[in-house]
């Protein structure tokens, strides 16, 4: 099965100068960085720039980023007029959404994931809406569309409408995915890209498992064992699905990552990265490390094995339901700041 786009690094990034363990990290894997700051993303050249609620909470409260606010809210009234109170407060949160996306996209050279609400995660028709307003909104504004990757919890509602929104031409970022049934359902359902949450898992088994917490490092550690069991079980069964590790604890998950298709990083540990040696960060993970591992026979999902096998893992269950919670009080804070604003 031939490769999606943007699952390994760029020509130019492999034959840069391998000064530094970022750059050793680029050599074998895209790297993505977590967060709204422009100012980060110029810094650290990454491929492509992931958002959420939280990110963009913290870049709106910064004051280079009020012309943008306000762009975002005459972009909210300009819509429709008429609009107020709740609406028009949800009218700016999507307006900042897409506007900030947009900006991000001037300064990386591939995609950007602009996140449908938490709230919405259990809707499948509510998701696929938001979903094709945030295309259209990025459209009116003359972005490529190509570049916009549509980013939704990994709810079974959330990839069902991940399954209709990719066969429509629309490229989903599925996100919160802390187990193999999510990513085996997301790959059925044909997701442009996964973002497995790394650190969130070992959060757990650490608080679950407080005597076993000094083992967990390197390829130790129960969210580097998931992204690298993900990683093997997709490449083995030819799926295109792109898998993106999250939510880095420390550089160990990192080092142990290095080789997947890409890693979404906070701008603290690409720093720390930058500091680094290359010989720190040798290649782990590769299509040809897949093909000798041992790797579970190809699963038949349907709802019905999806929920039963969610059931069945206590901590990608708990997990997921408090990311979606934290995004979604994220969400809620936004809506607090735009108040204010209007």
């Amino acid at each position: 099965m031939a490769k999606r786009e943007a699952d390994s690094p760029t020509p130019d990034a492999k034959k840069a100068k391998i000064a530094s363990g970022l750059d050793a990290l680029k050599s074998c894997t895209s790297v993505v960085i977590d967060t709204g700051d422009f100012e980060k993303i110029k810094e650290f050249a990454p491929e492509d720039a992931t958002t959420n609620p939280s990110l963009i909470l913290a870049a709106v409260q910064m004051p280079q980023y009020e012309p943008l606010v306000k762009a975002a809210i005459d972009g909210a009234k300009a819509v429709q007029p008429a609009l107020a109170g709740e609406a028009l407060v949800e009218e700016v949160c999507d307006q900042l959404a897409v506007r900030f996306g947009c900006e991000i996209l001037k300064v990386v050279p591939g995609y950007c994931s602009t996140e449908v609400d938490a709230c919405l995660s259990f809707d499948k028709e509510a998701s696929l809406a938001k979903a094709k307003k945030f295309i259209k909104m990025y459209k009116e504004l003359g972005v490529d569309t190509s570049r916009i990757l549509i980013k939704l919890g990994s709810t079974w509602e959330s990839i069902s409408a991940c399954e209709v929104l990719q066969k429509e031409g629309i490229n989903c970022n599925m996100t919160l995915l802390f187990s193999f049934a999510q990513a085996v359902a997301c790959a059925e359902a044909g997701a442009f890209l996964i973002s497995p949450f790394v650190g969130r898992i070992l959060d757990w088994f650490k608080k679950a498992h407080p005597d076993k917490a000094a083992s967990y490092s390197g390829k130790a550690d129960p969210g580097v064992m998931s992204v690298t069991n993900i990683y093997n079980y997709y490449k083995t069964h030819g799926y295109q699905t792109i898998v993106m590790g999250a939510s880095f604890r420390n550089m160990g998950e990192i080092q142990a990552l290095a080789g997947c298709d890409k890693l979404t990083i906070s701008p603290g540990l690409l720093k720390e990265l930058s500091g680094q040696s290359p010989d720190a960060v040798p290649r782990v993970l590769s299509e040809e490390s897949a093909k000798s591992a041992k790797v579970d026979s190809k699963v038949e999902m349907d709802e019905k094995t999806f929920r039963w096998m969610m059931n069945q893992d206590a901590m990608a269950t708990e997990k997921l339901h408090e990311g979606l919670r934290g995004f979604h009080d994220a969400l809620c804070k936004l809506k607090d700041v735009v108040r204010k604003k209007l």
